[in-house]
């Protein structure tokens, strides 16, 4: 059975007047003789990242594997810096990320043709088991290869989505933000719908949001408490910071 940490925790917000916020969840996996992080960031959460890690006693060389939902840069970029570990995306993603000339787009091209040419890189297939009770479920829409993760060697069982689903609006609505196929992207929520309603205590990790598991009447309901804020310097004296919260208004 695996212990299940969620390191850094997705944000379901976007930014208004600089580009992408790029704020994705990071899970840290432990069991089955084996170290793996589902998703690894964007360079902007790495001191934080490595913070999380020190404080579990992971050290990045003791990482094994790292499993990557897309390959956006929020959440592939940083597997540089694991540089013992097995890099897991899926074979239609990498495939099709690799073709993609480089462009106004969440693609970090330089690491996807990386990636591409890594004797590191394994690709994964929908439908396959490949590590120790993860299994890989194709979720296309975001992008064209976009996979869910079941992790059945655990209990309760956990659902990772990435960004098939990632928040809990976009659960709800059946609806997407962002997204390449807007039908696919729909029959991708579905899917986890599905999958979530099939085993009962089942925690969906999403791509931006608290983690959640649904509540007797069937409804997603958080786990946990969500923590964002920035600290800004709008005075003249470099120690007078002003906090901004980032949760005011969150069920």
């Amino acid at each position: 059975m695996y212990r299940l940490d969620v390191l850094v925790q997705g944000y379901p917000g976007k930014s208004v007047c600089h580009g992408g916020l790029g704020w994705s969840t990071i899970a840290l996996l432990r069991g089955e003789g084996r170290t793996i992080l589902i998703d690894v960031g964007a360079f902007g959460i790495r001191k934080e990242l490595e913070k999380q890690l020190a404080a579990r006693g992971v050290s990045a060389d003791a990482v094994t594997d790292v499993v990557l939902t897309h390959a956006h840069y929020d959440h592939s970029v940083n597997y540089t810096l694991f540089p013992s570990a097995t890099v897991w995306i899926g074979r239609t993603e990498l495939e099709w990320a690799r073709d993609v000339p480089p462009g106004f787009n969440p693609l970090p091209e330089l690491y996807v043709q990386d990636m591409a040419r890594s004797p590191r890189v394994r690709l994964i297939e929908d439908g396959a088991t490949f590590l120790p009770g993860l299994t890989a479920v194709a979720a296309p829409g975001h992008t064209p290869g976009c996979l869910l993760f079941r992790l059945d060697a655990a209990e309760p069982p956990v659902l990772f989505t990435g960004d098939a689903a990632k928040n809990r609006a976009e659960l709800l609505s059946l609806r997407t933000d962002m997204t390449m196929d807007a039908d696919a992207s729909r029959a991708s929520l579905e899917t986890v719908w599905r999958l979530w309603r099939e085993a009962p205590g089942m925690i969906v990790v999403p791509g931006h949001d608290l983690s959640m598991r649904l509540d007797a009447d069937g409804r997603p309901e958080y786990l946990g408490e969500r923590r964002a804020a920035i600290a800004a310097w709008f005075d003249e004296d470099l120690s007078v910071t002003t906090p901004i919260d980032l949760t005011e208004g969150q069920p």
